[in-house]
């Protein structure tokens, strides 16, 4: 399995060297030289359109996307959505590696704000940092690029730029995305793949294997997530089975016991507005889960995870994307229409969707 994770890791950095981490081409802009990784003096920030500020009155809205979005529906419904909400103010991109492959698609081909700024922010220092915290206490809109979540876990979490972000959506009604490491964190809780990224097969078979490590809560505060632990590439990467396991570790040992989750394929985005409602776009599904109320029989180290309940442990609600949008969910309610709904359970590490 080491070797299978080592072959999988591989083609990945030689896809990045292909596609650009983003999978989105990088775009001239201007870098500020004295903000540079390693000088002691803040984040990397790369500006693409006007470096004065505007102050705009933004509308709230979540989208959550699935990775591997680039050149596709799904990117451009997001982040139409998203600078739509924005209202014409400064747009900002966080990551914690790569560099500003955003900023010109999001500023001319996108349109419809002032300013795009990517922060580079890949240390404790640079999140505390005033340059960091101004540019985010600016903002009118956030994304969260793909990347590795666990230096977001690292070097965020706990910090001046972890409030920047909860005040922005929670006080100021800022929009705010995620793709792929993006919307690992935009769930109350998260898996921070600490150890390196776990598969269904492992997780069910041992719940508490080390690639299991990361899981966590008590880092950001967005609106309609509360009790959500997110997963991304879902279909393509068969992680039906590990988001479950996820689901049935908050159970236990978080006492989540109403515990929910949003699955969401590649190409494909979960636009929520402001009152909790949701459509899915792009070429993949969505899917919305929530724990039936009672907890796994089993669920203990090095031995499978059996969480049956009659074969009803976790309902998912599973929805459709299309270019312009399917379905309806509400996060409110948590109830959806236009889908199709499931039973999943796991007995003796055998995972199984009815």
């Amino acid at each position: 399995m080491k070797l299978n994770k080592l072959c999988l890791w591989s083609a990945t950095i030689a896809m990045a060297f292909l596609m650009g981490c983003d999978a989105t081409p990088e775009e001239t802009s201007t870098e500020d030289s004295n903000n540079r990784k390693g000088s002691g003096r803040g984040p990397t920030v790369y500006t693409t359109g006007n470096s004065s500020d505007i102050v705009t009155t933004p509308s709230a809205g979540i989208a959550l996307m699935g990775g591997a979005d680039s050149y596709t529906t799904a990117e451009d419904a997001a982040f139409d959505f998203l600078t739509q909400k924005a209202n014409g103010g400064d747009f900002v991109v966080l990551r914690s590696s790569s560099s500003d492959g955003y900023n010109n698609y999001i500023y001319s081909d996108v349109g419809g704000v002032n300013s795009v700024r990517t922060i580079v922010v890949d240390s404790r220092s640079d999140a505390d940092h005033t340059t960091t915290i101004d540019l985010v206490n600016k903002a009118e809109g956030i994304f969260i690029a793909g990347g590795d979540q666990d230096d977001y876990v690292s070097f965020w979490k706990d910090s001046q730029l972890e409030t920047a972000i909860n005040n922005a959506v929670t006080q100021r009604n800022v929009p705010i995305g995620g793709s792929s490491a993006g919307l690992a964190v935009l769930g109350a809780y998260y898996y921070a793949a600490s150890n390196g990224t776990v598969y269904s097969d492992e997780a069910l078979d041992d719940p508490y294997n080390n690639y299991m490590a990361g899981l966590g809560d008590g880092f950001l505060a967005v609106p309609y997530m509360t009790g959500v632990v997110t997963d991304s590439h879902y279909n393509e990467r068969d992680r039906q089975g590990r988001h479950f396991t996820f689901m049935a570790r908050f159970f236990k040992d978080f006492g989540a016991s109403g515990v929910k989750g949003v699955g969401v394929d590649e190409a494909t985005a979960v636009l929520v507005e402001s009152n909790g409602s949701a459509k899915v776009y792009g070429s993949g599904k969505a899917y919305f889960l929530k724990s039936n109320g009672q907890g796994p029989e089993t669920c203990t180290s090095n031995t499978p995870l059996s969480w049956n309940r009659n074969g009803n442990a976790v309902s998912a609600y599973i929805i459709s994307g299309t270019s312009n949008g399917n379905g309806n969910f509400s996060f409110t309610t948590w109830s959806g229409s236009g889908g199709v709904s499931e039973s999943w359970s796991a007995n003796s590490g055998n995972f199984s969707r009815n």
